[in-house]
């Protein structure tokens, strides 16, 4: 097994019928990492791997839609699995908020405080951080795995990069990156419509593109065809409980 990734929610700002807010499963053959938790993927990533055999939980801001299912596993955690020092590697702003709420989450979590310019391991698994353009602090990340390289934008406006990922230059296998608003609402929100997130794909070299936190209620199809206009390739939407092979 090589680099591979799980949606478990790809809805933006809320969930529609049916649906998960972001959230997805990055594996190796070794390594587990949920990579956002949402409201309504800690139900979706016990589909695929067991809460005690995850090796860390990695948010990328504070937002509700990227983090509270953390307050939930960690009564999980603490009440029935019995399980302490999972690692949760976040923004301080996460930490902050999960403590109030949980009224301190240690020991049951090991928090991992990053920030811009951060690098760590998980297992086999490599991380890279840069900030994003989005109002509160907000982490964009690389995960690198056996010469391959999965870049997530986490919510971003478009004035973020993806070389701040990327100090070498090598562009990126897969992104995975946000489309939450049409073309014509660009600059109305701190988020990226289809076209620019084919613009950062493109400029950042990245090789295959996935689009993802998609507003519900809206036409998906039409953000697709935005994005692979701008990107000058093959565009795929996110889709609940598919892998995708990085």
């Amino acid at each position: 097994m090589g680099l591979r990734f799980t949606v478990l929610g790809c809805d933006g700002s809320y969930a529609g019928p049916g649906g998960s807010c972001s959230g997805y499963l990055v594996r190796s053959h070794t390594t587990s990492v949920w990579l956002d938790a949402g409201p309504g993927t800690l139900g979706e990533v016990q589909r695929h791997v067991a809460l005690v055999d995850l090796d860390a939980v990695v948010v990328s801001h504070e937002h509700p839609d990227h983090c509270l299912e953390l307050p939930v596993l960690r009564n999980a955690l603490k009440y029935v699995l019995d399980v302490e020092e999972m690692r949760v590697i976040t923004t301080a702003g996460v930490r902050n908020l999960i403590d109030h709420i949980s009224g301190n989450a240690a020991p049951t979590f090991s928090w991992d405080v990053v920030s811009a310019g951060s690098t760590t391991t998980v297992g086999d698994l490599s991380l890279r951080f840069a900030l994003t353009d989005h109002p509160v602090e907000t982490l964009a990340v690389a995960i690198e795995h056996a010469g391959r390289t999965l870049a997530y934008t986490a919510d971003t406006g478009d004035r973020f990069g993806l070389a701040a990922l990327d100090p070498e230059g090598a562009g990126f296998d897969l992104a995975l990156c946000e489309a939450t608003v049409a073309t014509e609402h660009e600059g109305a929100a701190p988020h990226l419509s289809g076209r620019q997130a084919g613009v950062m794909a493109r400029a950042g070299g990245a090789r295959r593109l996935v689009l993802t936190h998609l507003t519900p209620g809206t036409e998906p199809e039409a953000r697709r065809r935005e994005a692979e206009a701008a990107y000058g390739g093959p565009v795929t939407l996110a889709a609940p409980a598919h892998t995708y092979e990085v």
